[in-house]
């Protein structure tokens, strides 16, 4: 199983206002800055949580159909793109998308692509990569990214702002959030 970024957020989940509001900076000399951080923070809060903060596009590739459902990790997941195998005889093949449909139970768990009732996956032929699925994951826009999710993507900015080493020297430490690390625990997706 292998799961590959196809094309990344182009949004960002808080925008540069937001968080020159939250750092207190006046004037636009350190937007740049400012932006790079929002999505260095992103990309943590991804990481920490295993969710797609805004909308990017994804593709699962595994060996052959599993027997039930295809686990799509990376949520919310928005829309299957489309569902590509090699049939037995070697050749590359969609699926149409009236023969499985997007369960997204829930928000707080995988989502999964089954077959419609009654149907069942094709045969693939025996290889690598004989099944690939394409689909878009994240939040539809940055009003729909929960509030827990961006406030610590301003904190880990603020943090990242102020401290503009890996290391400090003299009395500063290492950058900790603490507390701040609890507004992603509701929104982790676990394996």
């Amino acid at each position: 199983m292998a799961l590959k970024l196809i094309t990344a957020a182009t949004a960002l989940a808080v925008s540069v206002v937001e968080a020159k509001l939250h750092l207190r900076v006046d004037g636009t000399d350190e937007d740049t800055l400012i932006s790079d951080h929002i999505t260095t923070a992103t990309e943590l809060a991804e990481q920490a949580t295993g969710r797609a903060i805004m909308p990017q596009t994804w593709e699962l590739a595994l060996n052959a159909f599993p027997t039930l459902s295809l686990q799509i990790t990376r949520v919310p997941a928005a829309s299957v793109t489309t569902l590509k195998y090699v049939d037995s005889a070697g050749a590359l093949q969609t699926l149409d998308s009236g023969l499985y449909i997007l369960d997204n139970a829930d928000d707080y768990g995988h989502a999964y692509v089954i077959p419609v009732y009654a149907g069942t996956w094709p045969a693939t032929r025996d290889q690598v990569n004989a099944v690939a699925l394409r689909y878009v994951a994240g939040y539809a826009n940055a009003a729909a990214v929960p509030q827990s999710i961006k406030a610590w993507i301003k904190l880990m900015v603020g943090a990242l702002y102020e401290n503009r080493e890996s290391e400090t020297v003299g009395n500063g430490g290492a950058i900790t959030l603490g507390f701040a690390d609890r507004l992603l625990d509701r929104y982790k997706v676990y394996s």
